[in-house]
């Protein structure tokens, strides 16, 4: 619900119109369609007793799973990046982060996760499965699926490490860049009302960001024979469920121009 309404107020709102908040909007939109592509299956599973799922329906699971967890690693660097232009090189902004930069990004950002879920659900389908089809976990994760198998996987990990290595360490080694310049800007500033805003905004946005890539990286950069099924349960629920309820209120409903916009429309609604 949290993401619907930032969704709704980015669009309505035309103040909000800008590059921070196209970054927002479709953040809000991966977190909304991850959720929906395992929650629901999840929880009819858990009220019907019928723990099952077909093969076609985990395959899509996997799919679109990876699609929008990709997506995100890559559109969290996008919106570092921005707070970095506009922190530190506030004058070469329209220049550097404009409309059209900020779409072309987002366009990158889901075309880059859409190749590498492509890459991967054909991988993962293709393997022989053999003796217990038993998933142990609540959705198709692709370290649960290939304990079935009965090939040897193991030149797939490796490709699942470089793979992990683009998407998880090499962004959030940018994003820690971009906020450490950030806050020595930060710094600089004689206000320290100034000072401790930005600082408790950067806190908050990489607290999100440290556990949504730290869960990932613990999941997917270790070995198969690493991994218990308890750990990956708990991991897959601080990003697949902890991270889309903390990114609205972190990074939007605490900011001043959102809740402006929520003041505006609401009041237009009573009116009418």
């Amino acid at each position: 619900m949290a993401n619907t309404v930032l969704i709704l107020l980015i669009h309505l709102d035309t103040r909000l119109h800008t590059p921070m908040y196209v970054f927002l909007k479709h953040l809000s939109f991966m977190d909304i369609l991850n959720v929906s592509n395992i929650i629901p299956k999840m929880a009819h599973n858990y009220i019907s007793g019928r723990k099952s799922i077909t093969f076609a329906e985990c395959g899509l699971q996997i799919f679109f799973y990876a699609i929008f967890v990709d997506s995100e690693c890559l559109i969290l660097v996008a919106m570092s990046y921005d707070r970095y232009v506009a922190i530190c090189h506030p004058l070469r902004y329209s220049v550097l982060m404009n409309h059209r930069i900020s779409l072309l990004l987002v366009v990158g950002c889901w075309i880059g996760g859409m190749i590498n879920s492509i890459i991967h659900t054909t991988y993962v389908l293709l393997l022989p499965f053999c003796g217990t089809r038993v998933i142990d976990h609540f959705f198709c994760e692709i370290p649960a699926m290939l304990k079935l198998s009965c090939f040897d996987t193991s030149q797939y990990e490796e490709g699942i490490f470089v793979s992990a290595v683009i998407f998880l360490p090499i962004p959030l080694s940018i994003i820690l860049a971009s906020y450490s310049q950030i806050l020595r800007s930060v710094l600089h500033m004689k206000s320290v009302e100034a000072q401790k805003k930005a600082f408790s905004t950067c806190s908050s946005h990489l607290a999100v960001v440290t556990m949504y890539y730290g869960s990932i990286i613990f999941t997917y950069m270790r070995p198969k024979s690493y991994h218990t099924p308890g750990q990956d349960k708990i991991l897959a629920i601080s990003y697949m469920i902890l991270a889309p309820l903390l990114n609205p209120i972190i990074y939007s409903l605490r900011n001043k121009d959102v809740l402006g916009a929520l003041k505006k429309v609401s009041g237009k609604a009573l009116r009418h």
